[in-house]
């Protein structure tokens, strides 16, 4: 009889232990805790959400709220639990946190098919057929070790230095114009154009912001590489003009002149519906982020998907690490699911579990592991953090993940609500192929 392993049993872990057990096969399910605690963590309980106790929207016409409706598809303890178990909370899928978590322990701990082991895994098993790896962002110090030496020292990163990406439809433009540095490479930077009196407002506001407090342990976070952009600030006026802002080498094609200052966005996706700020990672508060970057001109009207921070996240670069299976590409028999892989939310750390568990079923089935379609939000997910880039900054579930609809659609809900009716469709398909 092949054996399983799951290692971590958070919201990743919990919901690939649970697919594998009720498929009729036997699973051992790895936690720590409480032999070893976290910083963050609270109780001994499975599927602890640490920070917020909400889920994300409902909606399907927002990221989390198209993949929890894909997670139940697939069928989601995750989801299962939180709807046992939820709390008002407007749009939100919120849950009364210690009951959710309650439930979830004592539906693994009481499967037949699920052995839990309460101890810190150090090393990588050699005893097991298939290893699902879920340590989360917390990974002890003594397995991401481990994990540095099976992946490769280069492939394990242990903080956050996020900047934020904007929506590409809500950025204007015509406040500035694509071009790399000397004419270098082929356009693939917008710069945002800043005249001396917007810089000087923008910095103004930049020093003033209100950050976020760091938690203890975040305290070793700033280094010279991935300072957050307000502290940079902080050193004078100049800074930005000779870091993330510099203008130099760069000509505006309407002036025929170096602009003052810029702010380059990135394509984030082949794509280019997802752009990030370059160098503008940042410890202010979400609010402040918004109201702040929105004085750069061209981001007057932007959409954030994503916010900037900085802090402690353990997780690898699955871009280079993994294929869309999750499987590795040097070992196939190892899986990594949650966030560790590289996506962000609560709901993603969950849907990435299932298409774990699923896969390493299959393959206890002898059948081929699959990859969701790319048109679902957890497609798009698994493809955002598997396809090539140079460096992976992790995700969250938005829209801007998914490919284009075959026709135009002016209105931006009614696209996001065919792109999420296209979606379900699809998961549906997906769902009826797995178990076949």
């Amino acid at each position: 009889m092949k054996k399983v392993a799951v290692i971590g049993a958070g919201l990743a872990g919990s919901e690939a232990a649970y697919k594998i057990a009720q498929e009729g096969f036997n699973v051992d399910l790895y936690e720590m805790r409480p032999v070893k605690t976290t910083p963050a963590h609270r109780t001994d309980r499975f599927a602890e959400l640490v920070c917020s106790n909400s889920l994300g929207g409902r909606e399907i016409t927002t990221g989390a709220g198209l993949l929890k409706e894909e997670m139940k598809k697939l069928g989601s303890i995750v989801l299962e639990a939180a709807q046992e178990y939820s709390v008002p909370a407007g749009g939100a899928l919120a849950v009364d946190r210690e009951k959710f978590s309650t439930k979830i322990t004592e539906t693994l701990e009481n499967h037949p098919n699920i052995k839990v082991i309460r101890k810190e895994i150090t090393d990588i098993p050699d005893n097991y057929d298939f290893i699902i790896i879920a340590t989360g962002p917390l990974t002890s110090e003594e397995f991401s070790k481990k994990l540095q030496e099976l992946t490769g020292a280069e492939h394990l990163y242990f903080y956050d230095a996020i900047a934020p990406t904007v929506d590409a439809e809500t950025v204007d433009f015509s406040r500035g114009f694509w071009g790399d540095r000397y004419g270098k490479g082929e356009g693939d930077y917008f710069n945002c154009v800043l005249t001396e009196e917007e810089y000087e407002r923008f910095y103004e506001e930049l020093i003033k912001g209100e950050q976020v407090p760091l938690k203890d342990f975040e305290r070793a976070v700033f280094f010279e590489g991935c300072l957050p952009v307000e502290e940079m600030a902080r050193r004078g006026k100049q800074t930005l003009l000779f870091g993330p802002m510099k203008p130099v080498g760069l000509t505006d094609p309407k002036t025929g002149k170096q602009p003052f200052a810029v702010v380059q966005l990135r394509k984030e996706n082949r794509e280019g519906t997802l752009l990030s700020m370059v160098g503008f990672q940042t410890k202010l508060k979400y609010p402040e982020q918004k109201r702040i970057f929105r004085l750069i001109p061209a981001l007057e009207n932007a959409t954030f998907v994503r916010l900037g921070s900085i802090h402690r996240n353990t997780f690898i670069q699955s871009q280079k690490v993994l294929k869309p299976t999750l499987q590795m590409k040097k070992y196939p028999n190892i899986l990594f699911a949650g966030q560790i892989t590289g996506v962000e939310g609560y709901a993603a750390s969950a849907a990435t579990g299932i298409l774990a568990g699923i896969n390493v079923v299959r393959m206890l089935k002898g059948k081929e592991p699959l990859v969701p379609p790319e048109t679902t939000m957890l497609g798009g997910l698994v493809r955002y953090i598997t396809e090539p880039k140079e460096e992976l900054q992790p995700m969250n579930p938005n829209f801007a993940l998914l490919p284009d609809l075959d026709r135009k659609v002016k209105d931006k809900r009614k696209r996001k609500l065919l792109k999420a009716e296209r979606a379900l469709k699809d998961m549906e398909r997906f769902a009826e192929e797995w178990r076949n």
